[in-house]
């Protein structure tokens, strides 16, 4: 047997054998089936959480999402991002004939026929982006957006040697280094927080002989974190909010009603002018959003006359009126549900895919949206600078 991506860590008693895979690689599959029938572990734990791994043994869970539920919950943005992540892997194992995640699934299958208890090491997807999310700024989430629509329309090359070599130390360490300077917020709850839970589940796991899979990224935190002991239960918190965004999400509304409330009654004509600045901006960026992301025309002029209203409330937000009025008008079917796997591979199905429509236009809704806020609210308090100073 080959001891290539193989790490292998002994504590106390216990032997911990850790597989480095990519996640569409034929040659990762076949590395785990051969180790884990070669080595007969008790545990075998995979890089998955309880979500993830219903998306891989129950291929009808697309089918039974609520898209409502989604908008009513705020999870549109999570949803697509978690697609986005998903459709570059569906495209690269779609050109190499497998299944994304194929040695994840392998894993599954091999512990389920060695007699070895399955352990799903992975912190829930929801924590991770609630983590993600929470703790990049406005800024960063923006970044994040842009990064994530470049993802949609990307369509990167890559062959199967390529895949073998980003397991390589070297070219990980570059893969991670890069990554952290685009994004340095996002590696702590993307990469190094996973590793510590990861490598707390693969200690815990039961009997003397555990072999995990792991994605090759996850392998040397790993192999750093499992000499550490990790309080689960604080990795899983999600972290509270900071009290100052919502009182300027409430202040800037205030603020630019007071302006406009004010103007109106010293100079009527100027008001008028600060409150049609205001819808303009706003219903205009938005209604733009919902029509690039193709939502029907009655969705397109909901988001106009809903976000200069939703952008005073902090409460409501435009991509949740569009959202709402688009699934209504363009309800996703059985088909839309069951394709969403083979449509995110593509930019075309993204659009066309009644599902995936539906979340961009909430999340193109709301980008315009908040561009409105940001420019509509600068021209009103201009105007009343230039007027009243």
């Amino acid at each position: 047997m080959l001891e290539e991506n193989i790490t292998r860590i002994y504590i106390d008693d216990k032997e911990l054998i850790l597989i480095g895979t990519a996640h569409v690689s034929k040659r990762s599959a076949e590395q785990v089936k051969e180790v884990i029938e070669t080595e007969m572990p008790d545990s075998v734990c995979v890089e998955l959480d309880e979500q993830r791994y219903k998306t891989i043994v129950d291929e009808d869970q697309w089918a039974k999402m609520d898209i409502f539920k989604v908008i009513k919950e705020k999870k549109a943005t999570f949803l697509l991002m978690n697609l986005v992540i998903s459709s570059f892997q569906k495209r690269l194992a779609k050109k190499f004939g497998i299944k994304p995640g194929q040695e994840m699934i392998q894993g599954i299958e091999s512990a389920d026929e060695t007699g070895a208890t399955l352990i799903l090491a992975d912190r829930n997807i929801q924590i991770t982006f609630s983590r993600i999310w929470n703790g990049i700024g406005l800024r960063g989430k923006a970044k994040l957006l842009m990064e994530m629509m470049y993802g949609i329309f990307s369509n990167d090359n890559i062959s199967e040697e390529d895949l073998e070599k980003m397991k390589s130390q070297d070219a990980l360490d570059t893969m991670l280094k890069e990554f952290t300077q685009a994004f340095p917020k996002l590696k702590k709850p993307l990469i190094d927080e996973r590793d510590q839970y990861l490598s707390q589940k693969i200690k815990e796991a039961p009997g003397n002989k555990v072999v995990a899979v792991l994605g090759a990224a996850h392998v040397p935190g790993v192999k750093e974190e499992i000499h550490r002991d990790h309080d689960l239960n604080a990795l899983k918190k999600t972290p509270p909010k900071s009290k100052a965004p919502k009182v300027i999400a409430w202040m800037i509304p205030l603020i630019i009603l007071s302006m406009i409330a004010y103007t109106f009654y010293a100079n009527p004509t100027l008001g008028l002018q600060q409150t049609t600045s205001w819808i303009l901006w706003n219903g205009s960026l938005a209604a733009i959003g919902a029509a690039v992301a193709l939502g029907h025309p009655l969705t397109v002029i909901t988001t106009f006359i809903a976000a200069p209203l939703s952008s005073l409330n902090p409460l409501m937000a435009a991509g949740w009126f569009a959202g709402i009025v688009q699934a209504v008008i363009k309800r996703p079917n059985v088909n839309d549900f069951e394709n969403l796997g083979d449509d995110v591979t593509t930019v075309k199905g993204f659009w066309r895919n009644k599902v995936t429509r539906i979340l961009l236009v909430v999340v193109l809704a709301n980008i315009g949206s908040t561009l409105g806020t940001i420019i509509g609210g600068s021209d009103v308090v201009r105007l009343f600078i230039q007027n009243f100073s």
